[in-house]
């Protein structure tokens, strides 16, 4: 009877993460999420914990965890991100801080721990996630979108080094999709975002699972270090 294949989700608590982690349940996965604060809601398939990506032991917690009850995961999608809109002469350095802990650190820590547990299967999908903000120099968004850079750079990096191993890392840069942090930022400041995109129109969770779903295939062997922007940035 073949196994059924594990994914990992950081930031299922709600919005793209959320989705991502029941869309995952649906595609046959069984599927464990994790945040920092409770989840408020179930799906028979699905799993959370409570973890802060950040804390690395709590991350080596994680993993050694998933080991010993599960296995390895074949999927990891890099969900779990935060953003503030300031123009870069007002940002503060604890904004700053926490925006690159979150956004670069927890992907870091999670990739890092996760993959160790790949090389032993000789396989294994890892999904990060960077914005439109990078290609579109979003003003108002310098320091999230320089954490996005990053995230780009360790996607590339991180991309050789595991290549030979079986294992693909790819970022998907969604367009403004509706979500707790969109709708933090006033309406003409994501129209005139969307204003920019040659569709024309805002993301949906669908146009981000449809692109997971190609990056995470088994037959997508040969697609690593790429970056997908959604919306023709």
């Amino acid at each position: 009877m073949a196994k059924t294949p594990l994914a990992l989700v950081t930031g299922s608590r709600k919005g793209i993460g959320q989705f991502l982690a029941r869309h995952l349940v649906g595609r046959g996965y069984a599927v464990v999420g994790c945040s920092r604060q409770p989840a408020d809601w179930s799906l028979e398939g699905y799993e959370h914990r409570l973890v802060d990506v950040t804390d690395e032991r709590g991350v080596v917690a994680l993993c050694a965890a998933l080991r010993r009850e599960r296995g390895a995961p074949a999927v990891l999608i890099n969900n779990a991100g935060v953003a503030a809109m300031n123009h870069a002469l007002l940002t503060p350095s604890a904004t700053v801080e926490a925006i690159l802990r979150t956004n670069v650190l927890g992907t870091v820590l999670v990739s890092r721990e996760v993959a160790k547990l790949m090389l032993l299967e000789g396989f294994g999908r890892i999904v990060n996630f960077s914005s439109v903000a990078v290609p579109l120099g979003l003003e108002g968004e310098a320091v999230y979108a320089a954490s996005k850079s990053a995230i780009e750079t360790f996607t590339r990096v991180l991309a050789r080094e595991l290549g030979p191993r079986g294992i693909t890392v790819n970022a998907v840069g969604p367009a403004p999709t509706d979500t707790d942090l969109t709708r933090s930022v006033a309406g003409e400041k994501i129209q005139g975002l969307i204003d920019r995109l040659a569709v024309g129109r805002a993301g949906t969770f669908e146009d981000i699972a449809n692109v997971v779903d190609f990056l995470v295939r088994p037959e997508s062997s040969a697609v690593t270090g790429q970056t997908i922007y959604l919306g023709g940035p």
